[in-house]
């Protein structure tokens, strides 16, 4: 089958960390750690897998950090090398193993794709898992499959990024029909999305801050609307079709990042601004909660001037290596949380529901479809992995919001 692979290499993970922020075209050129190539498809680890050929993978950040050096070391002690790429996924059927219950071949499915105990084979969960929150599962590097937090991560499994991959009974979920797969491809981002926006407790009438634009920033409004309490949402974009999705998709206000974004956002929030030397500005007041959907050195040093004191700081964009400084939080008293697979949530009706079930349930809404589908404009095959790479990591130039590979067209 035709796939796209990352090999590990700390030759070649040093050259795009220190080349690709003058030279983005080193992350798929010459030293790259992705190859286009030929694999034999996984085998179904034991008769509770499914064996799903993708239609739609998505490009997400996570994975672009991988090729550019951005992403820490950190994370590699969950993965297993080589692996293939993507973890936003939809898919169709096209095998099942003897113990499989519901799930049929030929269905159009969605990969929930955190790798926990269930998934390794368990039947006595961790901690972590038998409290619905998979994505802390204490045994990422054990069971039936090998090292892994999520399906593209995990050389077992393979990833989206490919023709076949392997997935769990209990990681799939059927799409309704009436689910454009443009829409679909969506749900594992905004199921990440739903997680953070239940952490973070917004207060009801509070202001809400979301800095990024992109495929993140987009779906944290809409989960704002859908499952947050009436609020002010305040966005600053990057881009100007990123300014007309953000006011279109639920956004009170929106800030041009190139604007500055300080005195802008004095002025919506009534923040006072103090001017210091050699540095951003100090800021009294501010927001009750921020979300950061970049997670660059930039985007956490506003976010902790930027939310009040005692305010919420919720990361949803991957940081990296970053050098931030912590004095606003500590002097703030700020809470700081991440956010960055599905979860088991508790409704205000005290019910508990996945947040992976909640965003499909989101999307089925044509209020939210017909804007979001809008996100996923850029389509490519497999072998055109140079140019959507590239496509991605300059969005500006392209206008591209989510960037996916259409495995229709292979």
């Amino acid at each position: 089958m035709d796939a796209l692979q990352i090999q590990r290499s700390i030759p070649r993970y040093l050259w795009a960390r220190g080349m690709s922020p003058f030279f983005p075209r080193v992350v798929t050129g010459w030293g790259s750690q992705i190859r286009f190539t030929s694999l034999v498809p996984p085998p179904l680890p034991s008769p509770s897998w499914i064996r799903i050929r993708p239609i739609l993978s998505g490009s997400c950040g996570s994975d672009l950090g991988v090729l550019t050096g951005e992403n820490s070391p950190y994370l590699s002690a969950y993965a297993s090398f080589p692996f293939v790429p993507g973890h936003e996924i939809v898919g169709k059927v096209i095998e099942t193993g003897s113990s499989v219950g519901t799930t049929r071949v030929g269905d159009r499915v969605v990969v929930e794709p955190v790798l926990g105990c269930a998934t390794r084979g368990f039947s006595d969960l961790c901690v972590a898992c038998s409290e619905g929150r998979k994505g802390n599962c204490e045994r990422v590097t054990m069971g039936d499959i090998e090292s892994g937090l999520l399906t593209g991560y995990c050389r077992t499994t393979g990833g989206g990024w490919s023709e076949e991959i392997v997935v769990h009974e209990t990681q799939v979920h059927i799409v309704p029909e009436d689910i454009p797969d443009e829409v679909a491809v969506l749900t594992e981002p905004l199921s990440c999305v739903v997680h953070g926006v239940f952490q973070a407790n917004v207060p009801k009438g509070g202001q809400v801050l979301v800095i990024g634009c992109g495929t993140i920033g987009l779906l944290t409004i809409a989960a704002l609307r859908e499952f947050g309490p009436p609020c002010t949402i305040i966005a600053v974009a990057k881009h100007s079709k990123q300014v007309d999705l953000a006011s279109r998709i639920g956004a009170d206000h929106v800030i041009p990042a190139n604007l500055g974004g300080y005195s802008a956002f004095a002025d919506l929030t009534g923040a006072m601004l103090h001017r210091i030397p050699l540095d951003k500005p100090v800021v009294t007041g501010g927001v009750d909660a921020t979300f950061d959907c970049v997670g660059s050195n930039s985007s956490l040093s506003n976010a902790f001037r930027w939310t009040r004191p005692r305010g919420t700081v919720m990361l949803l964009g991957l940081p990296g290596h970053r050098r931030v400084d912590f004095a606003p939080l500590w002097y703030k008293e700020l809470r700081l949380l991440g956010s960055y697979c599905s979860c088991l949530e508790k409704l205000p009706s005290g019910k508990t529901e996945n947040s992976f079930a909640l965003a499909l349930r989101l999307l089925t809404e044509r209020k939210w479809s017909e804007t979001l589908v809008e996100l996923v404009a850029h389509r490519y095959s497999l072998g055109e992995y140079r140019q959507a790479i590239q496509t991605t990591l300059r969005t500006g130039k392209s206008g591209a919001i989510k960037v996916v590979f259409d495995l229709r067209k292979d």
